[in-house]
């Protein structure tokens, strides 16, 4: 649970922070350009180094990397507490994501490390319950603290309650963590390392800042340039490997059985789950001018759902377990659809809408949390962290592309200023964007039974 809360402290600070753009802009006077970066900074810092994270907890041992990443995490979010400026606010938030990428990595290779069979199972349901979880708890907490404004600090403690989170899990995690030490044989591939990172970063920069600056010409530069850097990736690796180094990601790793099918469901998944909760929070706050709290909390069913099912979906009658991931996905679908068609008009969010959303959020998380368990199931314990740095960025990239892709389609088909007519009319847009999305994954996730233990 230590390294889970940490873990939570990483998700919910990607959306806690949306609640307080509007005081970060009155307080410190910023401009959009400025506040974007305070939100897109630390996605941006997080996704690139990831699997650099990943590969450090390898050579260093887990739980050293791990407290070292929550050390630069907690410091990081009390500097942005303090921060005078925006400048500055931007700058510790490029620091909390690197401290994100160092810790979080290492929370799924100790699990890979520490459990195996039905606690490794129950260990990943309550990792896919977190990521739940800290979507919508960080809309929630983050309302409640702005509107609380504690001695009149307004948008600080959104940042600054990470800090005693950070220094309890600090102390208890230099004699709880298990000593699993770090292989120094371990090279670093920087090569690779530097390779990977320019693809990902020129894959997240515009896509994260695309719609509010207008996609610019230099974003679909960056776009096509990713492309090229990924496939100069996989032959820099081949390359390593040839030569009877160790490449960033083996190709072992990859060919695990079921790896490859079961991430590709799980992006997918991550990706309409994401983009439908940024999505349904601008409907509401937008369109429907709900507060920012009321929002999380409305918002809240799907989340609860998809925790709870990830937590006990091993409960089903064991003949199910197979089929499960592609039987949930498939209800998904018409799910959002009917919810896109409630809501069209502008409707108020009642007892049905909220129905619809606490199914979707069950039956999304009786797919990914069986999907994860599938793609790493398989993977050899000595590449851990290769496997679990591959995972979690392809977690992350599912939301930033979910965000930015599905957030697109709905703002595109806004007016503005927002009406209720529009706001809901867009948002059934997006649900039939969303719904193709898990049917997507459906496919993919039919081609992980093989990996069934």
């Amino acid at each position: 649970m230590l390294v889970l809360t940490g873990q939570f402290m990483a998700v919910l600070d990607i959306s806690v922070v949306n609640v307080a753009v509007p005081t970060i802009r009155t307080d410190l006077h910023a401009t959009g350009a400025g506040l974007q970066l305070v939100i897109a900074g630390y996605t941006i810092a997080y996704a690139v180094l990831l699997i650099t994270g990943a590969r450090l907890g390898a050579r260093y041992g887990y739980g050293r990397l791990f407290r070292y990443g929550l050390a630069g995490f907690t410091a990081a979010s009390l500097a942005c507490g303090l921060a005078p400026d925006t400048g500055s606010l931007i700058g510790f938030r490029l620091a909390q994501g690197v401290g994100a990428a160092v810790m979080v990595p290492q929370v799924m290779s100790l699990v890979q490390q520490t459990f195996t069979g039905a606690a490794r199972t129950r260990a990943l349901g309550f990792y896919s319950a977190v990521l739940a979880g800290g979507m919508a708890v960080g809309q929630v907490v983050g309302g409640l603290l702005v509107s609380a404004d504690l001695l009149g600090t307004g948008w600080r403690p959104v940042f600054l309650i990470n800090v005693p989170i950070g220094a309890v899990l600090l102390v208890a995690g230099r004699r709880l963590l298990p000593t699993l030490p770090g292989d120094r044989s371990r090279g670093f591939d920087v090569p690779g390392l530097v390779v990977l990172a320019a693809a990902i970063g020129t894959l997240v920069v515009p896509l994260v800042l695309g719609h509010e600056l207008g996609w610019p010409a230099w974003g679909w530069v960056l776009l096509g340039l990713s492309a090229l850097l990924f496939a100069l990736f996989a032959v820099v690796e081949r390359r390593i490997a040839a030569r009877g180094g160790q490449p960033l990601v083996a190709g072992r790793v990859l060919r695990s059985l079921g790896l490859l099918p079961a991430a590709g469901a799980i992006f997918l998944i991550m990706a309409g789950f994401s983009g439908f909760m940024f999505a349904f929070a601008l409907h509401q706050q937008a369109g429907l001018a709900h507060s920012a709290l009321r929002a999380g909390l409305l918002s809240g069913p799907v989340a609860v759902g998809f925790g709870l099912s990830s937590l006990h979906w091993q409960r089903l009658p064991a003949r199910l377990h197979r089929p499960l991931p592609v039987l949930a996905l498939a209800v998904i679908a018409p799910a959002y659809l009917a919810l896109g068609l409630l809501l069209r008009h502008g409707a108020e969010i009642g007892l049905l809408a909220e129905v619809l959303l606490t199914f979707a959020g069950l039956a999304a998380g009786c797919a990914y949390s069986p999907l994860f368990g599938r793609a790493l199931g398989k993977v050899d314990p000595a590449d851990a962290a290769d496997g679990s740095g591959v995972m979690v960025t392809i977690v992350q990239l599912g939301q930033v592309v979910g965000v930015a892709l599905l957030g697109t389609v709905f703002l595109g088909r806004v007016s503005y200023p927002a009406t209720v007519a529009s706001s809901g009319a867009a948002l059934l847009v997006t649900c039939a964007a969303i719904a193709a999305s898990f049917a997507s994954a459906a496919f993919f996730a039919a081609r992980t039974h093989r990996a069934v233990a």
